[in-house]
């Protein structure tokens, strides 16, 4: 029998996590120079925290039973468990809260899904009880910031407004809403237009799933509606942003990645609590036009787990992880090998091995960390030790290692450089 991972999950080997790693300490980075801290939440959740008032498609999780018969679900995403934390665990801390997490999320496998994937790779970060334009305007510069910091180079930022868009829908029959709100966010012309609607409603619905492309085209165009207050205050909302953004990265003279911002009323998400701009982060089509990232605004969600259900805003951000490994690997922005060890320590003769786990052990205990190997043969090899010398130095070599510190009879101990 050949044992396998099941369906849906995999093993990362040792240049898989070192590539893994590379992305991740990049991202790490760039959210703690801005702020942020680490959180770490439960893997496993209470189902009706994981379903954040109905946000979450029941489907999506992962279920199992505690002992207690308890129904149990692993997280299909970090936001609701972080929101979750806020206002339980930290109900004393000051707000905004900057946090940011490096986890990974389950999600269960859909009908006709190409991979079967089941567990994903996310870095992110979540802004709790910061509201407005600035609050918003930081979420999307830090998630262009966290990109550039990868290297990322072709990419475009496609921006929306779950609100408004939200509205505009609500002209629809309560009985065809959800399906065309569905053919609109699977962009499905043919089922909107065969969908038994006024033909001034399949209109609209048709103008609502093309309101995509430069900011000031779609901004004009969605003007020209029939906009009430509320609306219209979120289309201006959304005009600013774009202009405070636009203006932000124009003075950051030392941006080189190739990018833009497209906008695109048509973004409607999976986890269906957000409340203001939405966004995602697509490859380029040359890179198979994956979408790398997304985020948005939920200024209810978090209500939802307060005791007195008191608003607190919150804008956050998730990159997926596999997602910009493939895209950063075939740009050639990965190491292609793991890490080489410094040192690789050699006992001569089996009297001499205990001072060779001793000289090991002082090298790694140097201030500048080392990484630092011991030969395993402990002077029991073949016998010839000219050979037996050869063979080690020629392994070595092999596996870039810097130097050699070969352990004698007598315990002194000769280092060896290799070129």
């Amino acid at each position: 029998m050949v044992y396998q991972p099941p369906t849906g999950a995999r093993d990362l080997l040792p240049l898989d996590v070192a590539q893994k790693r590379w992305i991740e300490d990049r991202l790490q980075q760039g959210f703690q120079r801005w702020g942020y801290h680490r959180i770490i939440t439960s893997t496993l959740e209470r189902l009706d925290t994981l379903m954040a008032g109905g946000a979450i498609e029941r489907s999506t999780v992962l279920q199992l039973h505690n002992l207690n018969d308890e129904v149990l679900g692993l997280r299909p995403e970090l936001t609701a468990s972080i929101a979750r934390t806020a206002v339980t665990r930290m109900a004393g801390s000051t707000f905004p809260q900057r946090l940011y997490y490096n986890a990974n999320v389950f999600r269960r496998a859909q009908e006709g899904s190409h991979t079967g994937q089941q567990e994903f790779y996310q870095a992110g970060v979540e802004l709790l009880g910061g509201g407005g334009l600035l609050a918003d305007a930081e979420i999307v510069l830090l998630t262009i910031d966290s990109l550039d910091q990868l290297g990322l180079k072709d990419w475009s930022l496609i921006l929306g407004e779950a609100g408004l868009t939200r509205s505009l829908l609500s002209v629809f029959p309560p009985d065809l809403r959800n399906q065309v709100r569905t053919a609109i966010a699977h962009l499905d012309r043919l089922t909107l237009e065969a969908l038994p609607l006024s033909d001034e409603l399949r209109d609209r619905a048709l103008l609502l799933m093309d309101l995509r492309g430069k900011p000031a085209d779609v901004i004009q165009q969605v003007g020209r509606l029939d906009l009430n207050d509320s609306q219209q205050e979120a289309l201006n909302n959304l005009k600013s942003l774009v202009e405070l953004l636009q203006d932000s990265l124009r003075l950051q003279s030392d941006r080189t990645s190739d990018w833009a911002i497209v906008l695109d009323l048509s973004i409607i998400r999976t986890f269906d609590y957000y409340t203001g701009i939405v966004f995602e982060v697509v490859s380029s089509p040359g890179s198979g036009q994956q979408v790398l990232g997304q985020g948005g605004r939920y200024d209810q969600l978090l209500g939802q787990f307060h005791p007195q259900g008191q608003a607190i805003p919150g804008i956050g951000f998730s990159l997926q992880i596999e997602q910009l490994h493939q895209v950063l690997l075939q740009a050639g922005q990965l190491p292609t090998q793991t890490s080489a060890s410094d040192w690789l320590v050699v006992s001569e003769t089996p009297q001499t091995n205990a001072i060779a786990f001793s000289y090991a052990q002082t090298l790694r205990n140097q201030p500048e960390p080392l990484q630092v190997e011991l030969d395993l043969s402990g002077g029991a090899a073949s016998g010839d030790l000219q050979s037996d010398r050869e063979t080690i130095r020629t392994n070595a070599q092999s596996r870039c290692i810097a130097k050699i510190a070969w352990i004698t009879a007598d315990g002194s101990a000769v280092v060896e450089t290799l070129s």
